[in-house]
């Protein structure tokens, strides 16, 4: 990230925002259109452009400011030191603005109202631990591969959400930005504007618990602790 400017960082979570929540609710709307009231038709229609739209996002617009996209991820990464506060905060800014400028990309994509309020109910201790789970496995994924892989990250968080679609209850937000920008589309990608709390707060401390796992698993040993290490002898 080191030769681009804030502006180029921030335009590149602010694009990458948009273009994720323009196939989110885009893909939703087309999958409800053309599945003639099969639910499940539905979210086949709108998981599978969200992972791939990922893959490409990711691999675009990494180089530039990170591909976070997710202020649950922004927030991870300057807590261990990646990025600064402040640049975490103007991420999320840009992060939110761009998932609302997308919403309305989509709603005019198919002529319906710019602005709207959701009234899809999403509630329940299920949903909110199905959040929960669908945060930390996500930033689980993206902290373990740029461990193990870092070039796989993309096609890894792609695959990841397109099955955490299907595995959780809450059909995986796993973003603060998304949540915000989907409680604005009275469409099948909708979430009321009241249930939006609870799901960010589940979504934050999911990835809080994946933050601390991350940095107790995926910590190699140093050659000091390899070196000293007993070795127990066979009898």
């Amino acid at each position: 990230m080191g030769p681009y400017t804030l502006g180029q960082r921030l335009g590149a979570e602010f694009l990458g925002t948009a273009i994720l929540l323009t196939t989110v609710i885009g893909s939703g709307i087309m999958g409800a259109k053309l599945s003639a009231g099969n639910d499940a038709l539905a979210l086949l229609g709108n998981t599978l452009p969200t992972g791939a739209i990922l893959v490409v996002l990711i691999t675009v617009f990494g180089p530039v400011s990170g591909a976070h996209f997710n202020p649950a991820v922004s927030g991870v990464f300057c807590l261990r030191g990646g990025i600064s506060f402040r640049l975490a905060l103007l991420y999320i800014l840009a992060q939110v603005c761009g998932g609302l400028v997308g919403v309305a990309a989509a709603h005019a994509m198919f002529d319906l109202p710019l602005v709207q309020l959701a009234t899809k109910a999403r509630t329940g201790t299920g949903q909110w631990f199905a959040e929960g789970v669908a945060t930390f496995g996500l930033l689980l994924t993206i902290l373990g591969t740029l461990q193990a892989r870092r070039k796989a990250v993309a096609v890894n968080v792609g695959l990841y959400i397109t099955a955490a679609y299907w595995f959780t209850a809450s059909t995986s937000f796993a973003n603060p930005a998304v949540t915000i920008a989907r409680a604005f589309s009275d469409t099948f990608a909708g979430i009321r504007l009241a249930d939006v709390p609870p799901f960010i707060v589940a979504q934050f401390v999911g990835a809080l618990l994946a933050m601390l796992v991350a940095g107790w698993l995926f910590q190699p040993m140093s050659r000091t602790q390899t070196n000293t290490t007993p070795v127990r002898k066979i009898a």
